[in-house]
Order: structure tokens, then C-alpha cells, then sequence
């Protein structure tokens, strides 16, 4: 057991590195790729229609995709609304060193905050860029003044509350 109170086996997982695909992605690959990101509860039959094949090659196709950690889940997109975050927040943050350690301790928690979404270590004037949704502004204070400046070595933050979402995806274009 870490100090953290977590079992390695957990950081294992959390921290795993990009495992990256031991075929080359082909036209077909592609094709499956984009269909799943569109529609990913589509069924396999109607998988392996659109894309030419018949069903048991399809899914073999599709479980060495998963197998590769090519597709690495299947999600429902939610509102952010209905779930009290309709606030959305960018957050710079400037650490105290560049240390390893330093570095280390802050992933390690930030891992732990519900409403931090995405947290980028980044170059620029800046280390980190965190997204997070909240349900409004008075709630932002209290992620950045109890919880986010409270992290460990971090010494400044800058903020981008967002008045529009213009467009948000998760689709990766697959296919060239």
C-alpha cells in the first residue's frame, strides 16, 4: 500500500503507458474506428455490413482493436447540465520546481478531484493545464482556493471560465 492510501496495482493501471498497436491499422481498421466513434453501441452485424465484412471477421477485428488499446472504452456522452456542470473551466497552473517529485506528488492527487476532467502537463509559461466542470462560478471558488491551490506544489494559477462551447468532440478523424 502507498502512502496515498491507494494499491500499486491501482497507479499501474492509472498511469499506464500508451500501449500501441502490434498491427498496422488498415483501411479496414480505419473505417471500424470511425463507425465506433460515431455510433458505439452500433451492433456487429450492422458493423460488418457497413464496412464490407462478414460478422466473425468483423468482431475479431474489433477485439484486436481493444486488445491493442486502440479502443480503449466505450462511453455515453452526457450533458453536462442535467448533471449540475454546466460550468466549464480551464486552469493554468505554475509549480514551485520542476522536479520530478514535485511533478509526481501533484498527478498523483489531481487524480482524485471529480471535477478536474483532463490534466495536461504542457510546455509554455505554464506546467499544467487542467479542464474541469463545475455547476457555477461560487462553486469555482471553492475548487480553487480549497482544493486546486492546495495541491501540492503548485504556486500561481491563471483561469478561462467559458462563455460558449462552440464545439466539443472526442472524434479522432481514423481514416486518411
Amino acid at each position: 500500500m502507498l502512502a496515498s492510501g491507494r494499491d500499486p496495482a491501482y497507479w499501474r493501471e492509472v498511469l499506464r503507458v500508451q500501449r500501441y498497436p502490434v498491427h498496422a491499422l488498415d483501411r479496414l481498421d480505419r473505417h471500424i474506428l470511425d463507425l465506433l466513434q460515431r455510433d458505439g453501441r452500433m451492433s456487429m452485424t450492422e458493423l460488418a455490413e457497413a464496412v464490407g465484412l462478414t460478422v466473425t471477421p468483423c468482431i475479431e477485428r474489433v477485439k484486436r482493436l481493444e486488445r491493442d488499446g486502440v479502443i480503449t472504452g466505450y462511453h455515453a456522452h452526457v450533458s453536462p447540465v442535467a448533471l449540475d456542470a454546466g460550468l466549464l473551466v480551464f486552469v493554468e497552473i505554475s509549480m514551485s520546481s520542476k522536479s520530478d517529485r514535485t511533478f509526481d506528488d501533484f498527478r498523483r492527487e489531481v487524480l482524485y478531484i471529480p471535477h478536474v476532467l483532463e490534466c495536461h502537463l504542457v510546455s509554455g509559461d505554464f506546467d499544467y493545464m487542467l479542464k474541469a466542470r463545475i455547476k457555477e462560478i461560487g462553486q469555482y471558488r471553492t475548487l480553487l482556493g480549497d482544493i486546486l491551490l492546495r495541491l501540492p506544489g503548485v504556486t500561481q494559477t491563471k483561469s478561462c471560465v467559458v462563455m460558449e462551447e462552440i464545439k466539443e468532440t472526442l472524434f479522432i478523424a481514423a481514416q486518411k
